[in-house]
């Protein structure tokens, strides 16, 4: 099986199960006969761009990116604990693990007035263009 044939098996797992965790997403591929290596499936995810979102009791789960994530406050709402600002540095704390995913999911927007990220274990910081830019963006995550 190539790539793409393996990424759409994903991404059908993705939209007709509720997954939270790789190893759950391995195991439906073994139950189709496809056998993957953790760092394919994690490079695999990479790439198709999934979200981890929470549900009503808090549990986390895959779902595939959407037009209406196409702002940068939607797309994160789920991932921030807290915004705060140093002059032109949003920093943003997300639960343990999730900065990585924020900062993909920022860095792939290509947001103008967002120069880059970089992503600890539960920290974010968000490099903007100036102070103005950052205040804004603040502001918006604050909504």
């Amino acid at each position: 099986m190539n790539k793409i044939e393996r990424q759409h098996k994903i991404k059908t797992i993705i939209q007709e199960e509720r997954v939270g965790t790789q190893e759950e997403i391995k195991s439906s591929l073994a139950k189709q006969g496809i056998a993957v290596t953790q760092a394919t499936l994690s490079r695999d995810l990479r790439e198709i761009g999934l979200l981890k979102r929470r549900d009503e009791t808090g549990r986390l789960y895959y779902s595939l990116s959407t037009q209406e994530d196409s702002h940068l406050s939607d797309a994160v709402r789920d991932y921030i604990k807290r915004v705060s600002r140093a002059g032109f540095i949003l920093v943003l704390s997300t639960e343990l693990g999730e900065a990585d995913v924020l900062a993909n999911i920022i860095d792939r927007e290509g947001r103008s007035g967002i120069l880059g990220t970089v992503a600890g274990a539960d920290t974010l910081l968000v490099i903007c263009q100036d102070e103005v830019k950052a205040q804004v963006i603040e502001e918006e995550l604050h909504k």
